[in-house]
């Protein structure tokens, strides 16, 4: 084939050398520099300079290979003519390349020290005349070039003139396909496509996607623009307005907020370096342009300041009577905290310079450790603070950002000081057990400064960065469990647990608090409903399963609001509800008590455990099958529990000849111990003198008595550990019915916490041994007398 270039022909032969390319497709007609760096492409260059200065340029499929092989170039590529060849410095040359026409790589004869390859020269057919649709689409080509041309702001008359002298249409696919900017794999499809009219229609679809980003950039670049532009001319008519005003005499904006923040800044009464602080963020401010982003920040540090209660405080009622009235008012017992608060209050009034407390309330929920707190503050006569810690991860809510991040704010301790609006709030942090932690550090670590009296005179926040005085603030923090909380924070709290409230305790306070409070939402009084003390305890029973008084308040309002929808259709008279048609208003009871048993039986023993939401009972069942001395455990036991059952099967064993138990009964026989129900899992030590007396019930089949229950921790000597939950686990078994319990000897102290009501009711039977549990439980068999029974005839 014969190449015409420069009026010159040029026969293209059937063997050249290769040079892979990188990131770029070369097309038939294309100028373009190259530069030339690899050994073997070095060669390529210099073999074809020597011979006939044409080689063949063939894409990379991956331009990171710096050693490609045959399998990683294209197939198709372009024979070029070097037009030029300069050496450079670092030993690599620049090459001027112009395409000539395409060709295919037939064969590779060498592939070191260069490519040497067979080629199989592409002839194009061009089409003999240029029809109506191929006319067509030859223009839609150039007017789109036209278009994007005219968008990007690059239209010269020369590169329309080039446009305008193509009238083939495979030169002008591939003259528009080498200034678009394709992907790789995309030009190599257009290089590959021989028909010059399927080549231009593939082209043009590229053009039409090119036209539509072209377009969308140039309407976000016009909007940005406008944009801009508004700005700029706001800015100018605010500074002339602000002339004009300066002219006529008019108050300076700017003159008259610096002024008015001087003023504030000599109210609050600040410490030196706080007010120090604040004057020079004043002068910064008073230096800024009113509109600028540093000066809105300056301002919002500056409202801050000037509304933190550095200096206003309410003054404390040390009435100590009074505030007994109040918080016998509005909370029935908890005399241990009532005790607290005005044991506070008594010290305050003989020593004024006292520190806050940090008083953390422990307990299930529903129990009323916020709403004491707010009785706190009413008998104190302080304002009340709350804030949530639960689920907080990030230590900037307690410390504050940093003024150098947009939008920061001081943590939650000073916006709720300004919410406050006193330095010497009652301030309640709740669910102090559920903070989290974070790659953004940990808040519990931050509040060890916070609830430390020794430390929180000078809490630093890092918004405002001044010490802030906290050792006025009453700290008064709530836990669901003490555990979670970090040692470290846990010393620096006074901790005071709140349990659950017995049956009687709860009915009385629904008597009192409860149900006005409910009739009184719900537009009813006590003219409409009457609600028997038996129905109550029902409601308590039957309905509810809490150591606290939510879902109590919640079933009460349910019954008010039936009656409330009775008498707003126009039934008449009081409704009274009692425990025989409480049903109607709630529906089928939803927790049921468990069934008592009717008589003492082997093998079962009833122990006590505590859950977060009061006492439960439990019974204990063992049972023993001919087998291989394998003990089964089932129940949804937890690992503690699983340890107490094997720990109480090996004292039964050691002391099998004190309990008249021969030793082949652990050899041919497998022990199951269940705790029903199933599907709950339950976990904790107290449970082993229970399974303890199942075991020797079962072994010895002697029945353990139905009217006691038990609690212990059991040792391998038979020692009884004590446990924790007293009260809790009392309350389960006079729910149950049980008055006499078996408790470890170590437990008497926890008497002095047991409301007299149930001591009255409740036997407490101590044990230091697990012989004493056994004389105690197990119900001993009647001796024979010896004598036949007659039997009757009829």
């Amino acid at each position: 084939m014969v190449f015409q270039i420069d009026k010159d022909p040029v026969e293209i032969p059937n063997t050249l050398p290769l040079l892979p390319v990188r990131d770029i497709v070369v097309f038939s007609y294309m100028f373009l520099p190259l530069f030339v760096g690899r050994t073997s492409s070095i060669k390529a260059v210099e073999a074809a300079m020597d011979k006939n200065r044409l080689i063949l340029l063939a894409t990379q499929k991956d331009p990171a290979n710096d050693n490609p092989s045959p399998d990683d170039i294209y197939s198709v590529g372009t024979v070029a003519m070097v037009m030029k060849k300069l050496k450079l410095p670092d030993n690599r040359i620049k090459i001027l390349v112009q395409g000539l026409v395409k060709a295919e790589i037939k064969n590779y004869i060498k592939t070191s020290p260069l490519f040497t390859v067979e080629i199989n020269k592409i002839v194009e057919h061009i089409p003999s005349e240029i029809t109506v649709e191929i006319e067509a689409l030859m223009r839609n080509v150039k007017e789109q070039c036209e278009k994007i041309l005219s968008l990007k702001g690059l239209v010269s008359p020369e590169v329309l003139e080039v446009l305008e002298n193509v009238s083939d249409p495979g030169r002008l696919a591939d003259l528009v396909a080498s200034n678009l900017k394709l992907h790789l794999e995309e030009s190599q499809e257009i290089l590959e496509i021989f028909d010059p009219v399927d080549r231009l229609k593939k082209v043009n679809e590229y053009l039409s996607k090119e036209l539509e980003l072209s377009t969308m950039q140039a309407k976000i670049q016009t909007q940005a623009k406008e944009e801009m532009s508004k700005t700029q001319r706001e800015y100018f008519l605010r500074e002339q307005l602000r002339a004009i005003k300066t002219e006529l005499g008019d108050i300076d904006e700017k003159a008259q907020e610096v002024n008015e923040f001087s003023e504030k800044i000599k109210k609050a009464k600040m410490p030196s370096d706080a007010e120090k602080e604040a004057k020079k963020q004043l002068g910064r401010l008073e230096q800024m342009h009113p509109d600028s982003a540093e000066a809105s920040i300056v301002r919002t540090y500056l409202d801050w300041m000037v509304e933190v209660p550095w200096s206003k405080s309410t003054k404390d009622k040390l009435d100590i009577k009074q505030a007994e009235k109040v918080l016998d008012e509005d909370h029935y017992d908890l005399e241990k905290v009532k005790e607290r608060i005005l044991e506070y209050l008594s010290v305050r009034k003989l020593n004024k310079k006292m520190k806050g407390p940090i008083l953390c309330f422990a307990g299930p929920p529903g129990v009323g450790k916020t709403s004491l707190g707010k009785s706190i503050a009413k008998s104190l006569g302080r304002k009340f603070v709350r804030i949530s810690l639960g689920g907080i991860r990030d230590e900037a809510e307690i410390r504050g950002h940093r003024r150098t991040y947009i939008g920061a704010l001081p943590g939650r301790i000073i916006q709720g000081l300004k919410q406050a609006g006193t330095n010497n709030p009652v301030f309640m942090m709740d669910e102090i057990d559920k903070v989290g932690a974070d790659f953004r550090g940990d808040p519990s670590a931050a509040l060890l400064e916070v609830l430390d009296p020794e430390q929180n005179f000078a809490f630093s926040d890092h918004y405002l960065n001044i010490n802030v005085d906290l050792s006025n603030v009453m700290f008064i923090t709530t836990a669901n469990m003490i555990e979670p909380i970090m040692s470290a924070l846990k010393d620096r709290m006074e901790i005071i647990e709140l349990s659950g409230y017995t049956d009687e305790e709860k009915m009385k306070i629904a008597r009192q608090f409860l149900i006005p409070r409910q009739l009184k939402e719900n537009g009813i009084s006590e003219k409409y409903l009457k609600l028997s003390d038996e129905s109550i305890l029902t409601i308590v029973n039957q309905y509810t399963a809490e150591a606290g008084l939510r879902n109590l308040e919640r079933e009460i309002g349910t019954v008010c609001r039936k009656v409330a929808r009775n008498v707003a259709e126009g039934k008449k008279g009081q409704q009274k509800v009692t425990r025989n048609n409480i049903h109607k208003y709630l529906g089928v009871p939803k927790r049921l008590p468990e069934e008592e048993q009717e008589k003492n039986e082997v093998g079962i023993s009833t122990g006590l455990a505590w859950t977060q939401v009061g006492g439960e009972i439990l019974y204990i069942e063992a049972t023993l099958m001919k087998g291989k001395g394998n003990l089964v455990l089932t129940g949804s036991l937890g690992d503690i529990m699983k340890e107490s059952a094997q720990a109480a099967l090996s004292y039964v064993r050691s002391k099998s000849n004190d309990l008249g138990i021969p030793h082949s009964v652990f050899d041919k026989n497998d022990i199951h111990i269940h705790v029903p129900a199933g599907a709950i899992p339950k976990d904790g030590p107290s449970a082993g003198i229970t399974m303890a007396t199942a075991l020797v019930s079962a072994i010895t089949q002697t029945p353990v008595n139905k009217d006691i229950a038990m609690t212990g921790e059991i040792t391998l000597r038979g020692r009884i550990l004590p446990i924790g939950g007293l009260k809790e686990k009392s309350l389960a078994a006079l729910r149950n019915n049980i008055t006499k319990i078996i408790v470890p000897d170590r437990n008497k102290k926890d008497l002095d916490d047991i409301p007299g009501t149930i001591k009255k009711k409740v036997e407490y039977l101590f044990v230091k041994h697990i012989d004493d549990v056994l004389k105690l439980a197990l119900v001993k068999k009647r001796k024979s007398t010896g004598r036949k029974s007659k039997k009757t005839k009829r």
